[in-house]
């Protein structure tokens, strides 16, 4: 007996309590343990003679004079054969009509929604092979008209959310719209605006819609979605719900080149999938880990207190390898770990599209350190250190100029980076004097309104002397006669 059998079952102690029983009840009871000993044979014979247990089921169902919950469970094992054993999707869809006619009266509320939630995933899990999409869709229009019918509007909510997962998974985008828009309409009150009772319902909408458009790339409907998500306050979502949010809103950023903002989401959607126990949270830390090195952070994003016990993770430790390769700068170790480890990194087509601008980076870094001693370099020389063609050297070296972070110039006849080391040194020797003297005028002017304040207090007429006019003079004049 399985359990969802098991919650149909009442004692059977065969006990005398004492009552009186008709002759008619004893017959009731008679014919009801006769159909259920009919309903655990037909129900032996699922895996061996699928044809006969289901001729039997139907005889189970034929037999009843009024619905009741043998004739419902016989119905559910029939639907169930046919969709997932006899191959016969269109004969289970006839047959699960004729099952969500007994949902009104003749089992309890809490069973149907049991035995329909149950019927559905495994239509929509494709374990009874391909489906046709039309197919699908009669299953819930179904299953939709019936709960409309008997007024559960909350399951029918529910009902159209698991169809609307279905379609994002098989990738219905023009099916997804429509339904995403009819949800929002049933989530809306009278005057349009959406009800603070129902913030929770729509953050679920949200996230569907999120993540709609992060797959067909409409990043600006992605950031109007996002941002009303962020704005609902009256709400107690699910962790898995807000995941899927804050791991879209990590990819926005990411587009965007906001590298900061993006490690922000991408470590709330890790928070909230390690809540919920989604195995997405190894995928969102790979995201959290590229996002934090592209910041050019020098914390290590597995200090944290609920990244740590990760680390050592088998599906982690290529990125964690890849982490300290990055603050030690060690360009050709970050490069050997992308190749070794390619499933676990390069075949993700997301972080994929990032790794040229990680490596960039990291190559960027390497290179100002490398050309630190030296006033004359040839481009070869380093394209030979960064194991890369001299054009990518040379395109490198000039965003290192253009800001300001290389003193120098190339030149391209000799193909040769000529560093400007005095004029750096000159520029240096400006940076402090001018910070030197911005502390003496600081000094200056603390020490004049004291005084002034001070003599105000005694005598009006007292003249006090600036000390340090002269002396802030007298440097000047020296420094200028140096230069």
């Amino acid at each position: 007996m399985d359990d969802e059998d098991a919650d149909y079952m009442q004692g059977s102690d065969d006990e005398d309590y004492g009552f009186d029983y008709s002759d008619e009840e004893d017959a009731n009871e008679a014919g009801s343990a006769d159909v259920e000993n009919m309903y655990y044979t037909a129900k032996s014979k699922k895996e061996d003679n699928p044809e006969q247990a289901l001729k039997e089921f139907r005889a189970i169902v034929d037999q009843e004079e009024e619905k009741g919950d043998w004739g419902f469970k016989a119905l559910k094992q029939s639907t169930k054969l046919l969709f997932l054993i006899l191959r016969k999707p269109n004969d289970a869809l006839e047959t699960y009509k004729r099952l969500l006619t007994y949902t009104k009266s003749a089992v309890t509320r809490n069973y149907s929604e049991k035995t329909i939630n149950g019927i559905l995933d495994y239509v929509g899990g494709g374990k009874g092979g391909p489906v046709e999409v039309d197919v699908l869709e009669k299953f819930y229009q179904a299953t939709k008209a019936a709960l409309e019918e008997a007024k559960n509007e909350r399951l029918s909510v529910k009902t159209n959310l698991k169809l609307a997962k279905l379609w994002l998974d098989r990738k219905e985008y023009t099916r997804l719209g429509k339904l995403l828009r009819d949800l929002h309409r049933s989530g809306t009150g009278a005057d349009g605006e959406d009800m603070a009772q129902k913030g929770t319902q729509l953050l679920e909408i949200y996230a569907l819609e999120i993540q709609m458009h992060n797959d067909t790339r409409n990043f600006r409907k992605l950031k109007e979605i996002y941002n009303a998500a962020n704005s609902i306050r009256s709400a107690i979502p699910h962790p898995r719900i807000m995941g899927v949010i804050k791991e879209c809103g990590g990819k926005m950023w990411m587009g965007e080149r906001q590298w900061n903002r993006a490690s922000e989401d991408f470590f709330e959607s890790f928070r909230n999938y390690d809540e919920a126990g989604s195995a997405q949270r190894i995928q969102v830390l790979k995201y959290l880990v590229l996002a934090n090195m592209l910041t050019g952070s020098e914390v290590n994003p597995f200090d944290s207190q609920e990244t740590k016990p990760y680390k050592n993770d088998p599906q982690i430790k290529a990125m964690t390898d890849l982490v300290d390769a990055y603050q030690r700068r060690e360009v050709h170790a970050a490069e050997k770990i992308l190749r070794d480890n390619r499933a676990t990194i390069m075949d993700d087509s997301f972080i994929r599209s990032y790794i040229g601008e990680l490596l960039r980076s990291l190559r960027t870094q390497y290179l100002i350190d490398l050309i630190k001693p030296y006033t004359r370099l040839e481009l070869s020389f380093l394209a030979k250190q960064l194991n890369v063609d001299k054009e990518e050297v040379e395109d490198l070296l000039i965003d290192l100029i253009l800001e300001g972070k290389v003193e120098g110039k190339i030149d391209q006849v000799a193909m040769r980076l000529e560093l400007n080391t005095k004029q750096s040194l000159e520029r240096k020797r400006y940076t402090a004097l001018e910070k030197w003297t911005g502390t003496l005028e600081s000094i200056h002017a603390s020490v004049i309104g004291k005084n002034q304040s001070g003599s105000r207090a005694t005598d009006a007429s007292f003249n006090f002397s600036d000390p340090f006019t002269s002396t802030m003079r007298e440097v000047e004049e020296r420094w200028m006669d140096k230069v």
